[in-house]
């Protein structure tokens, strides 16, 4: 699998062509009552899907690293038992089914690999394959110290557990900084969905009140620049409590 790239299934494409839908008829009422913009809005589709797939990637990617991390430091314990590099990793895969469902990720790729080594398949080619496909930088790093560890005939235990604990102090760094953000994230979850109810409650309690604001010229200019002013500040928001490690 290539996880630089998400695909929907079926139920994923449902539920968020059914989430834009709703979304496109909120703002074609609210800001405009108009039936034309709505379908306008229908040309956002593809571009929304788009950035949902990027955040399933990410989010993807995310739980494969940990998933990776967890996986070496089983194969490291039985390294530390006396086990060849090989062994290591089929003993892994025994124990890997009690942490993870079967259809879990890395197990499934664990199980790849070593099906592929009892062909006489090279580790270190396998693990560079995996982290091609990965995309994720850690898993690369670790793929090629593995590689120059085992080409030069060094310290294969010590180098692997250094490596695993460098990757996993970023880990709980990543971690910790989401724990931080959580509730800032929530906030801004809300604080972007509160100018929508406003609006829906002006008109809801108070029907006439926009009326000038919509199916006139300048009302339009005056809601339009609201709606940019207003996707603008939800976008820099997303932006700030977004943060990579």
């Amino acid at each position: 699998m290539d996880y630089r790239e998400y695909r929907f299934s079926r139920k994923e494409y449902v539920a968020n062509c059914l989430l834009f839908l709703l979304g496109d008829a909120m703002i074609s009422y609210l800001f405009y009552r108009s039936v034309p913009v709505f379908f306008l809005g229908l040309l956002l589709l593809r571009r929304f899907l788009k950035m949902r797939k990027q955040s399933l990637c990410r989010k993807r990617k995310q739980e494969l690293e940990e998933q990776f991390l967890m996986a070496m430091q089983t194969v490291t314990t039985s390294l530390t038992a006396g086990y060849s590099v090989e062994t290591a990793f089929e003993d892994t895969l025994k124990e890997l089914p009690l942490i993870y469902r079967e259809d879990d990720m890395i197990v499934q790729e664990f199980r790849g690999i070593v099906s592929k080594l009892q062909m006489n398949q090279n580790l270190e080619e396998l693990l560079q394959s995996l982290a091609v496909r990965s995309g994720i930088e850690d898993v690369r790093n670790f793929a090629e110290i593995f590689a120059i560890a085992k080409r030069s005939g060094g310290n294969l235990i010590a180098i692997i557990r250094n490596t695993i604990q460098s990757i996993g102090q970023k880990n709980e760094t990543r971690k910790e900084i989401q724990v931080v953000l959580a509730a800032k994230k929530m906030e801004q979850n809300m604080m972007s969905i509160i100018p929508c109810l406003i609006l829906f409650y002006v008109q809801t309690v108070s029907p006439g009140f926009l009326d000038g604001m919509y199916h006139n010229p300048t009302g339009i200019v005056i809601m339009t620049v609201s709606l940019a002013v207003y996707a603008g500040a939800v976008f820099w928001g997303r932006k700030i409590v977004d943060i990579e490690v």
